[in-house]
């Protein structure tokens, strides 16, 4: 695809089964997210991919760190533990924040790594698959919880979790937005 059509033609799509990528489509992936912007040479990207049944380790993490906010039932339980089979692979964004460094402060580093993601989205769309980030309550609201679940550093912040595999819908259509609604000219 051309670079154009790739960014204009780009949705998210959550209906999504086998197959996902193999390891060398994914190396290729990878490869674009490390083009992300990214002062000071931090890298500050960390990408954890989790297919097959290491989803049903990911759903414990899931509901162990919701027990530590919360009391949950059997049912609950259930739901929690079967939100990452929603598609085949899963990608774990993860921000690697550097303190050391006063001039690139944490919210570039997460910024960076967000622009990571989306190259990663990009990427996967280029090579036919689909995908959707998804964040929320095992991301940065319970950040410290899902972090000890995940065995990361203390700096590390999970941003959210891409969910890729094959389409099994034609991607949903978005209105078309207007320019004049999102930019201005500064004179």
């Amino acid at each position: 695809m051309e670079t154009m059509k790739t960014l204009l033609s780009r949705r998210s799509i959550s209906k999504l089964k086998e197959p996902y990528p193999s390891k060398e489509e994914m190396s290729d992936v990878y490869q674009a997210a490390l083009r992300a912007p990214d002062h000071s040479w931090l890298r500050p990207w960390k990408f954890i991919e989790v297919t097959g049944e290491s989803r049903n380790k990911l759903g414990k993490a899931f509901i162990n760190s919701t027990k530590k906010t919360e009391e949950i039932d059997g049912e609950r339980e259930n739901k929690i533990a079967s939100l990452p089979l929603r598609s085949p692979m899963i990608i774990i964004v993860v921000a690697r924040i550097n303190h050391d460094k006063p001039n690139v402060p944490r919210l570039e580093q997460i910024q960076s790594t967000a622009a990571a993601a989306q190259n990663i989205l990009l990427a996967l769309h280029d090579k036919g698959y689909g995908a959707y980030w998804r964040t929320g309550k095992y991301s940065t609201e319970r950040n410290e919880y899902i972090s000890s679940e995940l065995s990361l550093d203390k700096n590390d912040e999970v941003l959210g979790y891409l969910y890729v595999g094959t389409p099994e819908v034609d991607a949903p259509s978005i209105p078309e937005l207007e320019n004049k609604d999102f930019v201005t000219y500064w004179n």
